[in-house]
Order: C-alpha cells, then structure tokens, then sequence
C-alpha cells in the first residue's frame, strides 16, 4: 500500500512559485490537464481521474483534514474505459462533484510538487512526499516542512482539505 505526507496551500503569487520549483526540480515541470470525478462513499475518498491525453485511473485515499503535514494512504488502479466505469459507479453510489484543473508537476527528490490551477477555486500547490522503503512519517514531514520552507510557502496559506471539499462549499455559498 502506497503512502506519502501531503501539504496543500493557496498560491497568492503562482509565477513567483512556478519560478522556485523551476529552480529545485531543475525542470520547466509536466503539465497536465485532469478531470476528477468524486464519487459518495462512506469512508475516505473515491475518484476517476481523467489525464487528457495520458491514462485514468480509480483512485482511492483516506487522509485528516488537517493543516500541515499530513500522512495519506492511497490504492490506485489503472481504467482503460473511464466512461463505461464512471457511468457504473455514479448509479452505485453517486457523483459527489466533478474537479477539473491544469497541474504542472515538478519532482524534487521524492517529492511530487503539484501547482494546481482550479477551475472555479484559483491557484494551489501540492506537496506529495512518497515515503521509501525504512523511511518513516516523521521523516517525509520533515521534508515536507523543508520544501514549503524553500518554496516560500507560509503556514496561514495552507489549507485542511481536499478541493472538492474547497468547491462543494463554494458552490453552497453561491446557491444558496
């Protein structure tokens, strides 16, 4: 079972970051255009994601809604016909929301940096930590923490939840 610590945090400044993680990854980064469609379940997270052009996949995690750090367990498996699965599972158990967002992906060591630009939400950046053999929680959120530092992220810019979460309470706002 894959694991790995995420940070999530709003980008007030997306071209000053894009320049640092240019910088550290010593790449121009992997841009990606996603769809990820939330189904209702009762225990953590359930999503198709849809990378345009590249491959889906069913992804399962379950992680705190927590600022900081956080440790996350994930299942994923590949999906060679999306819409056929998609349509199955939104009679199962329902579509929750549907996500869609570009993402540049920079990697800096183990460490899969994401800036997300969110339909409807605005700009993020994602810290993925993959956690290595006889590595421990501890560990991968030190180097968590180091990055955010390097990367000028501030503890008042991150954020707790998922950006479903993020959307499905915007949403409500403005309809109601």
């Amino acid at each position: 079972m894959p694991e790995n610590v995420e940070i999530k945090a709003s980008i007030a400044n997306l071209a000053g970051f894009q320049i640092k993680a240019k910088e550290l990854s010593k790449t121009d980064g992997e841009v990606l255009v996603q769809e990820d469609v939330f189904f209702s379940v009762p225990n953590g997270r359930l999503k198709l994601r849809t990378v345009k052009d590249v491959k889906s996949e069913l992804i399962f995690y379950d992680r705190p809604d927590q600022e900081g750090p956080k440790h996350s367990e994930f299942y994923t498996t590949p999906v060679p016909d999306p819409d056929s699965l998609k349509d199955c599972l939104s009679r199962a158990v329902g579509i929750k929301g549907v996500l869609r967002k570009v993402r540049t992906l920079y990697m800096v060591g183990q460490t899969r940096v994401h800036v997300d630009q969110v339909e409807g939400l605005g700009s993020f950046m994602e810290l993925e930590v993959q956690m290595q053999e006889g590595q421990t929680v501890e560990q991968l959120q030190k180097i968590a923490e180091d990055l955010m530092q390097k990367l000028g992220v501030s503890n008042k810019d991150l954020i707790s939840v998922a950006y479903m979460d993020l959307l499905l309470k915007k949403q409500s706002q403005t309809s109601g």
